[in-house]
């Protein structure tokens, strides 16, 4: 196992560095300094995404045949890293990192020309439809129907905890394509627009609730709705439980470290300039503790990814070690949240409905508290869902026992 950087990489890291310090403007730094959960309103998340793609590295991890720009397995975690410890804003995994490797691996060539261009372009905006009410981390008991009527299917059902509905383009959906068997042996995965007769979006208020518009998640109900089966249907029929399982390694195998970093420096910042007991709160026995604990985390995490790099670099798959990162790196997220609510204090109190607006108004915002309070309770609230997503903690402890411990 070899974790050191090579002059190569090193030199890579330093042209990282310098084209982040002049593509983060100040104002995108500003609107970040604001976001509730690593990302921008649509406009400024589009922006971003081309301004990276306009350097190839939007998508670090696609083949050069589909438009990646040939990077070693070191430079894109290097990539990932520095764009993570600068605090940039989070590219929408949808279309980039989920979608697109399941065409890729299984689509039709004809699917591949007319979905990955615009993907990597950010032309076009994916959601993600796979939870249902009542069937959440058990994502087999899934129940919305797709029937099939001469070239079309029928949908019917409902999809829950969908990021981001309101702005998407298209969709991909597992849907329930066979009844009578085993649950997984039923299921298809479909792409098709979220423009179709017969899709309503529904907004679901969250305690961080922004402006209508804005919110994060969503139900989408289907009554009826038509879609072709040629060029919809990804693969083949009833297989779409393989190609689920495939993409869920893209989701759940970030890199957490660089990150972690970042959202630790900003709680201790704001703890050197709060008070307590007449003295910076970053000099508090108790708060220092539980700095120190946080800082051991993130070192043993580092470690891990770096181990997990390692393997990749020598051509070894993630495999079930994902699991344990979204495991460590999701619950780390939500510690940090709470010390940064324990830093500001009563200043979490105030509810601050649009904290991107505040960013937009700048000197001019009339606020309750210092501005670098403004997103922390929000924050706090939205990563509770953090330890849930791309299959909850529980589900992933399941994993780990089966696959890595052979219980």
């Amino acid at each position: 196992m070899d974790l050191s950087f090579t002059p190569e990489d090193t030199a890579f890291q330093q042209e990282v560095r310098s084209w982040i310090a002049g593509a983060y403007t100040p104002d995108l730094r500003a609107k970040m300094a604001m976001s509730k959960n690593g990302y921008l309103d649509k406009e400024g998340q589009v922006a971003w995404q081309r301004k990276l793609n306009e350097r190839g590295w939007v998508a670090p991890n696609w083949p050069e045949e589909h438009g990646g720009p040939g990077l070693s397995p070191s430079q894109r975690y290097i990539l990932n890293m520095e764009l993570s410890a600068a605090g940039t804003p989070t590219v929408s995994p949808m279309g980039l990192s989920m979608v697109a490797p399941v065409i890729m691996a299984f689509g039709s060539e004809e699917q591949k020309k007319r979905h990955l261009p615009p993907i990597l372009a950010s032309e076009v905006w994916w959601c993600q439809g796979y939870s249902e009410p009542g069937s959440g981390s058990d994502l087999a008991s899934l129940q919305m129907s797709a029937e099939r009527d001469g070239d079309d299917y029928v949908l019917n059902g409902s999809k829950i905890w969908t990021t981001h509905a309101q702005w998407a383009d298209w969709i991909f959906c597992l849907v329930r394509t066979k009844k009578g068997v085993k649950p997984q042996e039923g299921i298809s995965f479909i792409i098709f627009p979220m423009t179709l007769p017969g899709i309503s979006v529904s907004a679901l208020p969250t305690l961080d609730m922004p402006v209508e518009g804005q919110q994060e998640v969503n139900q989408v109900f289907f009554e009826n709705v038509r879609v072709p089966i040629e060029g919809s249907l990804v693969g083949q029929e009833n297989e779409g439980w393989t190609y689920a399982k495939y993409l869920l390694q893209f989701e759940r195998g970030n890199s957490y470290a660089p990150g972690l970093r970042n959202m630790l420096k900003k709680a201790k910042k704001i703890a050197s300039v709060e008070q307590a007991n007449g003295d910076a709160l970053i000099r508090d026995a108790d708060f220092a503790r539980k700095v120190a604990g946080l800082e051991m985390k993130i070192d043993s995490l580092d470690a891990t990814e770096q181990r997990i790099f390692s393997s990749l670099s020598a051509g070894q798959a993630v495999g079930p070690e994902s699991s344990m990162l979204k495991c460590q790196g999701s619950e780390t997220q939500q510690e940090i949240t709470e010390l940064l609510v324990e830093a500001v204090g009563g200043y979490g109190a105030p509810f601050v409905q649009d904290s991107l607006a505040i960013a937009r108004q700048g000197a001019n915002a009339d606020l309750p508290m210092p501005e670098y309070a403004v997103p922390v309770a929000p924050s706090y609230f939205n990563y509770r869902k953090t330890s849930i997503y791309a299959g909850s903690n529980e589900i992933q402890r399941n994993i780990m026992a089966k696959m890595v411990l052979g219980l």
